[in-house]
Order: C-alpha cells, then sequence, then structure tokens
C-alpha cells in the first residue's frame, strides 16, 4: 500500500504511516499565487494501493479541494484503487432539508468524492450514520468508543463514572459507551420555550454525587456542551468531563471550554489542536493513529473491519 497525506493533519497520517511501517508517500501540494491548489505525486503510483489521508477541517474548503485534487492526480496515475480516508468529514451537519431551498451538503460533498475518482471512503464517527449511503462506493465509518473506553477506565480506576448524552440526538453513542463500561446512562433534555428565551437545561437520571462524563461526536461553538456541564453541577454531580470526537472549536470555544466547569474535555487529532487549545490546561487529545492504521492495514489485505469493534 502507498501513504498520501494532505495538510490538514500531517502529524496524523505519520502516526498512522508509522504505526504500519510504511513510508509516506511523496507528493508536492502546494498554491499558485492566486491560491489554486497543485498536487504532483512524486512516486510511482501504478496499479497501487493508495490512501489519501486528509481532514476536511478548517479552512474547510480548502482541504476539501485539497482532497479532490490529490484524488485526480492518483486516479490520472493509475492507481489500482484510491481509498479516502476523511478523519473528520466537513459538512456532515448538513445531512438534511432544514427548510425550503436548503442544501443537503454532505450528499454534494460525497459526490464531489466520488467523482472526483475515489473508490472507497474511510472516515470516523459520522454526525449521522446514514451519511454513509450518499456515497455510492463502499464507506467504513470507524467509532471511537474504544478509544475513549480505554481512556476512560484508565482516568476513573475507582468508580465507575455515569455516562451523559448532551441532547436525545446523541443517545446511541453515549449508551454504546455505557454498555462498554457497564455504566448507567443520563440524557440531557434541553429545550426553548419562545425565541429570544435562554434554553432550559434538564437533567434525566440521578447524576447527584457522581462523576459525569458527556458523550458527543463533535464540539463546535461548545455552547451546549458547556451549559450542559452547568446543569450537571447544578444537579449535584461531583465533576464533569466530555469526551468528544472531532474538535471543531470555532470562534471563542477554547475561551469557553476554559471558563467552564469542565474538568477536562478530551478529543481525539482527528482535527489537529490549535495552539490555543494546547495552551488550555482543562483539554486534551488522545490519538485515533492506531484504529485508523488498523482499519487501513484490514482494507489493504481485504479483512473485516467491522471486527475490530467486537
Amino acid at each position: 500500500m502507498k501513504i498520501l497525506a494532505g495538510n490538514s493533519n500531517r502529524s496524523l497520517a505519520e502516526a498512522i504511516a508509522a504505526y504500519l511501517n510504511v513510508p509516506m508517500t511523496k507528493a508536492a501540494i502546494r498554491r499558485f499565487a492566486d491560491m489554486e491548489i497543485f498536487v504532483e505525486v512524486l512516486e510511482n503510483v501504478r496499479g497501487e494501493d493508495v490512501f489519501v489521508i486528509q481532514s476536511t477541517s478548517f479552512p474547510a474548503n480548502d482541504n476539501l479541494m485539497e482532497l479532490l485534487v490529490c484524488i485526480d492526480a492518483l486516479k490520472r496515475g493509475s492507481a489500482k484503487r484510491i481509498t479516502a480516508v476523511i478523519p473528520y468529514y466537513g459538512y456532515a451537519r448538513q445531512d438534511r432539508k432544514t427548510g425550503p431551498r436548503t442544501p443537503i451538503s454532505a450528499k454534494l460533498v460525497a459526490n464531489l468524492i466520488t467523482a472526483a475518482g475515489a473508490d472507497r471512503v474511510l472516515t470516523l464517527d459520522l454526525h449521522a450514520t446514514q451519511i454513509q449511503g450518499f456515497f455510492d462506493v463502499p464507506t467504513d465509518n470507524l467509532y471511537c468508543e474504544p478509544v475513549f473506553t480505554k481512556d476512560i477506565v484508565a482516568s476513573f480506576p475507582s468508580e465507575t463514572p455515569m455516562i451523559v448524552s448532551p441532547d436525545v440526538g446523541g443517545v446511541l453513542r453515549a449508551r454504546a459507551i455505557a454498555k462498554r463500561i457497564d455504566s448507567e446512562l443520563a440524557i440531557i433534555d434541553k429545550r426553548r420555550e419562545r425565541a429570544g428565551m435562554s434554553e432550559v437545561m434538564n437533567v434525566i437520571g440521578d447524576v447527584e454525587g457522581r462523576h459525569c462524563i458527556l458523550v458527543d461526536d463533535i464540539v463546535d461553538s461548545a455552547g451546549t456542551l458547556c451549559n450542559a456541564a452547568v446543569a450537571l453541577k447544578e444537579h449535584g454531580a461531583k465533576s464533569v468531563t466530555a469526551y468528544v470526537t472531532h474538535g471543531v472549536l470555532s470562534g471563542g470555544a477554547v475561551a469557553r471550554v476554559k471558563a467552564s466547569p469542565l474538568e477536562a474535555l478530551v478529543t481525539t487529532d482527528s482535527i489537529q489542536a490549535t495552539d490555543e487549545m494546547k495552551g488550555a490546561n482543562n483539554m486534551r487529545q488522545i490519538t485515533i493513529a492506531p484504529l485508523l492504521a488498523e482499519a487501513i492495514h484490514r482494507i489493504s489485505e481485504e479483512r473485516s473491519v467491522s471486527s475490530l469493534f467486537d
């Protein structure tokens, strides 16, 4: 196999390559003066099984275009199979029409990746699992539960914490982790009574005196997460920690998390950490490189990927 990395998260790509003991494919990925993207693969890829690692995180449009141009370059270089490895799939939150004359951008991006020449897609914790059906090529959606479970057990050795879903839509994700550590589940029910009124947070479940862990797939502005942490503390939680797969953390999110009751916000390195995030004392990243590397290895050998989660 060959591994080609875009510029969105080279450190993760290098960690995956090191785990697999495969050298990174040499390529020149640069910008012209008008910011057009140019890609030149500097090795022979004819007949090769190539994995392109690129998150479509900020700047989302640049990184997406870079992925598409990389795929096209490999296709025209006669690669046998091209797998787009997208640790964070941007535009995933636009997975349905939210009103008249609005796009389904998650489907549009899937079409672009397929049209560019990707033969299959490997991604992590899609915002909605049905996005797999937006692709006309085989798509593997990995889950972060094994990585999070291992870290949770190590962080709470003497007491089983309570798993909390920050909203009703994330219950399945939270329940999967609760089942792995044999824990109870609580749910935050948030509602806005009318426009202009602040959200009311109701906690479903007894969290008093418990270490609580919020589980979610994406943290962007961090408003909901921080409000949920406040609600849990008001209901008597001993501590509140959050485990979130994709740390988008746009705008003033990092400052919001630093000022919140969260003891820790743990994200994966699906999106490269900013300097501001690295400087926050209640934020840290855990790596998904071994999980992605194992999935890549199994795909290259035509073995089961789903058995990773048995």
